[in-house]
């Protein structure tokens, strides 16, 4: 795999895909989504990875939005084709199969918080900024924001965001729900990885159905979204990691999971 302005890594069953242009604050252009796309889905394929970390290099930006420079040259039909490349390489990280964790290590802005929206899990660095101001260049996040912050922190602070372009702090987005916890800077990698390690210690096949189960529910009815449920937890019943993970609670052991 040769990825320009990403790097990825694996070990100890973590795959960390790194956005890797710090000083254009990890800017997104189409060949930094082609690498984002391309890491992601050496890491959905390899059966080696279980838990994913997406995050930014340097110290001031997780990923501070998009390389202004390449949309300003766009077109409507080039408009559309780059939200709908943008939007495939995200929908892949929604339903990746395996969870992924935003490690938002500085500002995410525009594209870059369009792709911790994306992502499963959601932790920052309590010198974040989060924000989606492209109204304020005549445009509107095109990456899935619109869709995706409402659901997470509700209509109207999204429509507040997305409407004023105001960024909020990383207290602000805890309060809300956007993020899921805060760490200081200075252990911030650890804690994040600290998370990745304790998701391991879940049945992988188990794990992958909730993340199906939530995602595919939450677009639907609730009734429907529970007949997702029952299917799910029937076929999830027939796993030799079921009987592993109910056998070693009741013989007082820690369980041995295969992902069979």
């Amino acid at each position: 795999m040769n990825l320009t302005h990403v790097l990825y890594a694996v070990s100890d069953r973590i795959a960390t895909v790194t956005v890797n242009r710090p000083e254009k604050l990890n800017a997104l252009n189409d060949a930094v989504m082609a690498d984002i796309g391309a890491a992601m889905a050496a890491a959905q394929a390899d059966p080696a990875v279980g838990v994913v970390i997406l995050t930014g290099a340097g110290e001031k930006a997780f990923v501070a939005g998009a390389d202004i420079g390449e949309l300003a040259q766009q077109t409507v039909i080039g408009g559309k084709e780059k939200s709908l490349r943008g939007q495939a390489v995200l929908n892949l990280i929604e339903t990746l199969g395996k969870p992924v964790i935003a490690a938002v290590n500085g500002y995410a802005f525009g594209g870059g918080l369009e792709l911790a929206l994306a992502c499963h899990l959601r932790y920052a660095a309590t010198t974040a900024k989060l924000g989606l101001p492209e109204c304020g260049l005549a445009i509107i996040p095109g990456y899935g924001g619109t869709q995706r912050l409402p659901r997470i922190v509700g209509r109207g602070r999204a429509l507040e965001m997305i409407m004023m372009g105001t960024p909020v702090d990383a207290a602000t987005a805890k309060a809300w729900g956007l993020v899921n916890d805060l760490f200081e800077p200075a252990e911030f990698q650890a804690k994040v990885r600290g998370v990745a390690t304790h998701l391991l210690t879940r049945g992988p096949l188990a794990v992958a159905m909730a993340l199906e189960s939530v995602l595919r529910g939450t677009s639907t009815s609730q009734e429907e979204g529970l007949r997702i449920e029952c299917d799910l937890f029937g076929i999830v019943s027939s796993t030799a990691d079921m009987r592993e993970g109910l056998n070693a609670f009741l013989e007082k052991r820690k369980p041995t999971y295969k992902g069979a």
